[in-house]
């Protein structure tokens, strides 16, 4: 059985890879995957799958024909918040794959926001075709509730993506705190520069070294390159774009400050302390769910010694989740999976 899997794969987000990665590793062992990719050459050689051009589609339309089953991959691909036609590229896919016949799958989903009428009544719908439904958040519970239309709500899948040694991590002194950071209309000139001078005041009281993490090169290299100097001789760059590898440097981190959703969920998962700055809905849906500390870029303090004070009082008796509740979200994440194997078996 062949399925053809669709998201925003091969675009250099460690995000987006993690979503890729993780279900991979979930799809049931008789399923064949051909992936959707910006990337088909690297996505095929990183994780050993067939992958076609995703804006190709004359190829996309052959590939269809071939596969048995279309799986929308994780994350907010339903949304008009960033663009008005991304959401209605992710549809026409699903809205072409229901019309040949095939099972679909809309897979751990974060839907919204949806801002435009239109956009609401092509996502339910399209929602409404499919074979089956999970989604990863209550707002997109709420939403697909409303419509009726019958789904599963489990965790972010990434909760329960399998992490790998990161090499040299270990060289690095010790104790260390992650940051990620990534551009964005609300992350503005001044404001990074209160959170650069909160940085080099909470590395001096901690005497931690900061690990930048970029998770997607385009979005977050040059943010982390503009930080480091200020934290000459305490911090390095480090970037991976294997998914796996990514997760496990939090296995050496003691807390993680960050933007990325999947930073944080990332960080929750290995056990880090994490602080949350955050730029998008989803991010503060995670905070609410897991207690996480931290503020929204738009009600970020003014001084940054109010930054720093924070980041130090977390750091020095803040908790990271408990062994239980990860086991929990872990165990519920694998929803995500049963779901899969219920469609494609």
């Amino acid at each position: 059985m062949r399925a053809l899997l669709s998201g925003y794969y091969g675009k250099g987000n460690g995000g987006d890879e993690a979503l890729l990665a993780t279900l991979l590793q979930m799809l049931p062992s008789h399923i064949t995957p051909v992936v959707l990719s910006g990337n088909p050459q690297e996505t095929s050689q990183r994780y050993g799958v067939e992958a076609q051009e995703r804006m190709s589609i004359p190829t996309v339309i052959k590939t269809l024909r071939s596969c048995d089953a279309f799986i929308w991959g994780g994350g907010s691909l339903i949304q008009d918040a960033t663009s008005a036609i991304s959401p209605f590229y992710y549809v026409s896919l699903m809205a072409l794959a229901q019309k040949m016949g095939l099972t679909t799958v809309a897979w751990a989903q974060g839907i919204g926001p949806l801002l435009r009428s239109q956009t609401k009544w092509v996502a339910q719908k399209t929602f409404a075709g499919c074979t089956k439904v999970s989604v990863r958040d209550t707002k997109s519970t709420e939403l697909l509730t409303g419509w009726k239309v019958p789904h599963f709500l489990a965790p972010d899948p990434v909760w329960a993506l399998k992490s790998k040694p990161t090499p040299g991590l270990w060289d690095l002194p010790a104790p260390r705190v992650a940051v990620t950071l990534r551009s964005h209309s609300q992350l503005t000139a001044p404001k990074l520069a209160r959170i650069t001078k909160a940085l080099v005041d909470f590395q001096k009281a901690t005497q931690t070294y900061i690990i930048l993490l970029p998770f997607q090169k385009t979005q977050d290299m040059a943010i982390a390159q503009a930080i480091q100097p200020a934290l000459k001789d305490v911090s390095k760059i480090l970037h991976f774009e294997e998914p796996e590898v990514l997760k496990g440097v939090f296995r050496g981190v003691d807390m993680a400050i960050g933007m990325r959703l999947h930073s944080l969920i990332m960080a929750a998962s290995e056990g880090c302390k994490t602080f949350a700055l955050s730029y998008d809905p989803k991010v503060n849906r995670l905070m609410e769910d897991t207690d996480m500390p931290g503020w929204d870029l738009a009600n970020l303090p003014e001084d940054a010694n109010e930054i720093s004070t924070a980041w130090i009082e977390h750091y020095a008796n803040g908790e990271p989740l408990s062994a239980d509740k990860i086991q929990f979200l872990l165990d519920r994440a694998l929803i995500h999976q049963a779901v899969l194997s219920d469609a494609l078996s």
